[in-house]
């Protein structure tokens, strides 16, 4: 009895301990301090931004596939070099963030793992075709604009190894947003099909931009603590309503029109009211049942299997460096 006593005695003092630690980092957050690795976190805090920061590296590596699907048929010599430079930014912004996920004491090798098992997620966007040209243009504009709309406030993101990594990715990815409007712009003005090309990329594309920004706030499972933590500074529906926002008055410009009948200007609220998404879709995309998530896991699949002798052979260099270092 009396060792049991003494267990509950440091179990209460551990649980106190615990307790004042997470008013002090909650006291940091609202203070606006950035939090490094080697500072204390709730083990909540971490995992929370081990799976936020994993699912966003993902995206930008999964992400290379459906335009990566158009660099030997770009229409012309600089549209390829345009696209090859774009597929190449994007592999480092995943990069950037294994190693700002790296920080939080999960291994390289587990992320990936978890990606490639289908054990993690990554953005539902990248689970559509690109069906023609437009579809390129299609993703800079919309795909990469949302991803901007998204990623600007996590440059202030309260864990400062996410935070540094995205500033560079935000302006490369602001880069590539206008190249998508540009290529729009370049159909918008030229023959009918061409116009007509860009609109079909934008009935298709419109919607799944959209649910980029997650679900509705009052149906999201992390949105609340994420805030109060300041990983993320503004909510799902927020965000989407900006997004919404800033792109029809560019659709207008374009000359091509909105997928949706119920999209009108509201004079009260100063916002454009827009129709309601098709939720169901996405989360029959994210649960892996899109038009192309077996053939984007099968691809990040191949490529990790036909790169095994690199990692190998890096291994083995790396090993007998340090054998001859250690002699």
């Amino acid at each position: 009895m009396y060792t049991q006593g003494l267990d509950q005695k440091g179990e209460s003092a551990n649980a106190a301990d615990d307790a004042a630690r997470l008013v002090q980092f909650q006291e940091r957050v609202d203070a606006e301090e950035k939090i490094e690795p080697k500072d204390w976190m709730p083990e909540t805090y971490r995992k929370t931004l081990i799976r936020q920061i994993s699912q966003h590296a993902h995206s930008e590596i999964v992400g290379m596939q459906p335009e990566g699907n158009w660099i030997t048929r770009a229409p012309s010599l600089k549209r390829k070099a345009i696209l090859l430079a774009k597929v190449q930014d994007e592999a480092g912004h995943g990069l950037y963030l294994y190693s700002a996920a790296e920080t939080l004491g999960i291994s390289r090798d587990e992320l990936f793992d978890q990606l490639l098992t289908g054990k993690a997620k990554y953005s539902s966007i990248f689970n559509y075709p690109t069906l023609t040209w437009a579809d390129v243009g299609a993703i800079g504009w919309l795909v990469d604009g949302a991803a901007i709309m998204n990623q600007i406030p996590l440059c202030r993101c309260s864990y400062g190894p996410y935070a540094r990594a995205m500033v560079r990715v935000c302006k490369e990815e602001s880069f590539h947003q206008r190249q998508g409007y540009e290529i729009m712009l370049r159909l918008c003005e030229g023959t009918a099909e061409q116009k007509r090309m860009a609109q079909d990329a934008l009935n298709r594309w419109w919607w799944p931009s959209l649910m980029m920004f997650g679900p509705s706030d009052s149906d999201s499972k992390h949105s609340a603590q994420s805030m109060a933590w300041k990983i993320k500074r503004f909510s799902n529906d927020e965000l989407r309503q900006k997004f919404v926002d800033v792109t029809v008055p560019q659709a207008d410009y374009l000359g091509i029109k909105m997928p949706d009948p119920d999209l009108k200007w509201n004079e009260e609220t100063g916002h454009y009211d827009f129709g309601e998404i098709d939720w169901q879709e996405f989360f029959e995309v994210l649960a892996g049942n899109g038009p192309c998530n077996r053939e984007r896991l099968e691809a990040r699949n191949k490529a990790h299997n036909d790169g095994a002798w690199v990692r190998e052979a890096a291994a083995a260099y790396a090993g007998k460096q340090a054998r001859r270092a250690a002699a």
